[in-house]
């Protein structure tokens, strides 16, 4: 295990040496910052049809949830508003409800997250403003999704859970 105080090898020098009093509290800080779940959104945005919209991920080629980590000094609404509108272009109407909260360590492969899922009502043209994560936005009919294996993470479970009219605490 890492401890603040262990001697570190100095790849210029080439010796050993305690760190610093500020990389020690750097390194600490970051250790905390990792060892503890990151907090983040998932939305089940709903057009005025009923139609769901979904983002294409360019890193795996599935379908997803719009929807990302929540920015130091955000709110959860704040960041369901920004994400919906950097992954596909659209306006939040009003956050109908929570769908979900949904914390297992297994959801996310790249780390442990906590995604607080919301279901929305949304406006506007599709437009991927993040472009360098997103490569296409797409409205679904309800009963013609892509099945589970096309879908990014948990977020075929969400969107079960969403149609069942389910608030899951997972």
């Amino acid at each position: 295990m890492f401890s603040p105080t262990s001697l570190v090898q100095s790849p210029l020098i080439g010796t050993t040496r305690k760190p610093s009093f500020l990389r020690r509290c750097f390194l600490e800080g970051i250790r905390l910052a990792f060892r503890h779940p990151v907090l983040g959104t998932s939305i089940v945005p709903l057009l005025e049809d009923g139609r769901i919209v979904l983002i294409r991920r360019r890193d795996t080629g599935l379908w997803a949830l719009p929807g990302g980590m929540v920015d130091w000094g955000e709110d959860i609404a704040t960041t369901v508003r920004r994400e919906l509108k950097e992954e596909t272009g659209l306006n939040l109407v009003k956050i109908q409800r929570l769908a979900g909260v949904y914390s297992s360590p297994e959801r996310d492969s790249r780390l442990h997250s906590i995604c607080v899922a919301v279901v929305a009502d949304v406006l506007g043209q599709f437009q991927v403003q993040d472009q360098l994560e997103i490569s296409e936005v797409k409205a679904f009919s309800p009963n013609f999704l892509p099945i589970a294996e096309e879908l990014s993470y948990d977020n075929a479970e969400q969107l079960q859970n969403y149609r069942l009219g389910l608030t899951v605490l997972h």
